[in-house]
């Protein structure tokens, strides 16, 4: 539990920083650092992700529910923000998307540190957060359609993911090449940098997500059993010294930075009473839609595990994060874009009651 308590710190600090100090003249290298860290975990997170393609309809059924744990959230603050705070539909639409993507990243690195690696709750998290991210960032494009026109980069963007997709499912595991933790910064920069230039070039941006997911899956992974390769591997924490001091500093770093990435919060006249109980019912919303998974898995696991399955897609991050600052760059602003963010803020601040909560619902039952 001391690593959930210590990326719980890191964020609350870097929250800290966000709202007490002028970060504009570092924006830059702040959204780059940032970036890399997440390119670091996802890459992770894609060389842990290995499926067994014979049951490929099953996928399909995790998609679903994925994209309906990520539906239900947006759609219930969108009608809040539109209903009770008078919000124009397009303004609700985008900022309510930020409650829906699970945080892969802040899920992984906290399941991870506290064992649960090698459990069906972190392997089908780890299905589900990765496809309602995925999914999020798909439903972005049509958003931005609808918000400035119809421009080519976006489709651009879609081919580009959709392939990237297409490669890591074709190749899965397939590439050979070195994966230590060294190695892994060194995929990160080339894959930031990439991006970066892609971008300046031909003004096309694409999130970082998918790329270091796509690269992850891949590389073949070193904790594939030989003997088994059709089946789903456990998930394993660097086991060497330097390696896991540097795998968790990237990833308390990762945390410190989402903290130092939230935007400032512009209250106007609304007094903090108000402003409590509207970030309070935000979250409970969008909480409250990701609790879809409970009526489903039924024949794999009992009530107790899915409600846990469902409390570990609580957390938000990097990309509820991400919908922010483009929901900014649009100019909606002001006080909905800070609750929304102050939801979020909130959300992370409590990823270590929900992954206590988890432990404690997974337990075995005292005989």
């Amino acid at each position: 539990m001391f690593l959930i308590f210590a990326y719980s710190a890191l964020l609350l600090a870097g929250i800290v920083i966000s709202q007490t100090a002028d970060l504009s003249a570092v924006h830059v290298l702040l959204e780059i650092a940032t970036t890399f860290c997440l390119a670091y975990i996802m890459l992770e997170v894609g060389l842990e992700f290995t499926i067994n393609k014979s049951r490929w309809k099953s996928y399909i059924s995790d998609f679903g529910i994925a994209m309906t744990a990520a539906v239900f959230p947006w759609v219930l603050c969108a009608v809040y923000l539109l209903g009770v705070l008078q919000l124009s539909a397009k303004e609700a639409v985008l900022v309510g998307l930020a409650a829906a993507p699970t945080s892969a990243g802040v899920l992984f690195a906290m399941l991870s540190a506290v064992g649960l690696g090698a459990t069906w709750l972190f392997q089908k998290a780890r299905i589900l957060a990765i496809f309602d991210d995925l999914g999020t960032i798909l439903l972005i494009i049509p958003l931005q359609i609808l918000l400035v026109g119809f421009k080519p980069e976006l489709v651009v963007v879609v081919i580009l993911s959709v392939g990237l997709l297409a490669a890591a499912y074709r190749w899965l595991n397939c590439v050979p090449g070195p994966t230590s933790q060294p190695w892994m910064l060194v995929y990160s920069g080339i894959l930031v940098t990439m991006l970066i230039w892609l971008e300046h070039t031909t003004h096309i941006h694409l999130e970082i997500l998918i790329p270091s997911f796509a690269l992850g899956c891949l590389l073949q992974s070193p904790h594939m059993a030989k003997l088994y390769p059709l089946h789903e591997e456990t998930h394993l924490e660097p086991d060497r010294g330097g390696a896991r001091v540097l795998d968790r500093g990237i990833k308390g770093a990762f945390m410190l930075l989402v903290g130092c990435s939230l935007p400032k919060i512009e209250l106007g006249e609304m007094s903090w009473g108000v402003v409590a109980v509207h970030v309070l019912l935000l979250t409970v919303l969008s909480n409250l839609g990701k609790c879809f998974p409970i009526f489903c898995y039924r024949n794999e696991v009992p009530l107790r595990q899915r409600l846990a399955l469902s409390i570990a897609m609580f957390p938000r991050g990097e990309v509820g994060a991400g919908v922010l600052l483009i929901a900014l760059s649009y100019g909606f602003g002001g006080w909905a874009a800070s609750l929304a963010a102050l939801s979020l803020a909130l959300n992370l601040l409590l990823t270590g009651v929900f992954i206590y909560i988890v432990i404690r619902l997974i337990a075995p039952a005292k005989t």
